[in-house]
């Protein structure tokens, strides 16, 4: 298959590179801006060529990876770039609560404006498949688990950018015969996650430095943390099971951890390889945080076949030693 990835250089992008490289046979093409992910994180993937916006033409048929570095805002080049492609998989985005809060017209303009260029650059190229990168958030506060058919009430200025993104996609569906595939990524950690701040990653840096873990609360709130590899394989059925167009999915392990659970499962995997005496406090909560989070992923088993086979303890212990070999701790 011709791949045209968006954000393809961070945490996500990268794993589903990495995976498809060992796959064999595709042609990717990626889009990043490097505000986040950098050439190095490619390179540690694949060898790459990086090509010029102005080089663009149709993704080759010959497998490969290429790398234009340009900005999703940028909407003639999303239809030149994704020329020749058989499926966008979106994940460029400005992502998180916190950033959403800060500045909301940011996280707007960036999540529904560079999804509309692409679904765009879909339609104007007859490219069937998109593949978007949503999120829980615009489910909001609810009595969870999350499932697909919950009225959204999204809580933060992410969750609504996110749900105006699953909104074009439905459109893009119903009125120009997309084949659009919106998965509601739960809180995805693992090897490969050194530029997110999420909890996962930013307790295990916190931990390296030396640095006191900040709960948000009294670390009663839950998330459901999915390993990457899980993600990954349901970006690729995403991409490639046939049937499953115009639909929503929610991709998560179906188990509610409370953070400080979390913290319970980590703090004995660090101290399992030599990091003591890690110091735990609670703040005050954070605007925007919804206080429960888990989801109901049986639909993604009917339609996708796909449900998450990596526990927690087993992600955290293969994540925390990939920081560490990597000596990643800033």
């Amino acid at each position: 298959m011709k791949w045209l990835i968006t954000g393809g250089c961070g945490f996500i992008g990268s794993s589903l590179i990495k995976s498809l490289i060992n796959e064999g046979g595709h042609s990717i093409r990626v889009i990043d801006n490097l505000s986040v992910g950098t050439r190095v994180d490619l390179k540690q993937v694949s060898e790459f060529k990086e090509i010029s916006e102005g080089e663009t033409g149709d993704i080759s048929s010959t497998p490969g990876l290429e790398l234009i570095v340009g900005d999703i805002l940028d909407e003639d080049l999303a239809i030149r770039a994704s020329s020749g492609a058989d499926v966008i998989v979106h994940l460029a985005a400005n992502t998180g609560v916190g950033p959403s809060v800060d500045d909301p017209r940011t996280d707007c303009v960036t999540n529904v404006i560079g999804t509309l260029n692409y679904l765009e650059a879909a339609r104007s190229n007859r490219i069937k498949r998109f593949v978007f990168a949503s999120s829980g958030a615009p489910v909001g506060e609810c009595e969870p688990p999350i499932h697909e058919e919950m009225p959204p009430h999204p809580v933060s200025p992410y969750g609504a950018s996110k749900l105006a993104g699953e909104g074009y996609c439905s459109a893009y569906f119903n009125t120009f015969n997309i084949e659009t595939v919106a998965l509601r990524f739960g809180n995805v950690y693992g090897p490969g996650s050194g530029h997110k701040s999420s909890v996962v990653a930013k307790f295990i840096k916190q931990s390296l430095n030396g640095e006191t873990l900040e709960i948000y609360g009294d670390g009663t709130q839950t998330r459901d943390f999915i390993y990457i590899e899980d993600l990954v394989r349901a970006i690729m059925l995403a991409a490639t099971k046939d049937n499953v167009g115009g639909e929503i999915f929610q991709i998560a392990t179906n188990s509610e951890t409370t953070l400080g659970e979390l913290v319970n499962v980590l703090i004995p995997i660090l101290n399992n390889s030599g990091i003591h005496d890690v110091q735990v406090e609670n703040t005050e909560p954070r605007l925007g945080d919804v206080l429960r989070n888990y989801s109901d992923t049986s639909k993604a088993g009917n339609l996708l076949s796909w449900q998450s086979e990596f526990d927690l303890k087993q992600g955290i212990n293969q994540t925390v030693e990939w920081f560490i070999d990597s000596n990643i701790n800033a």
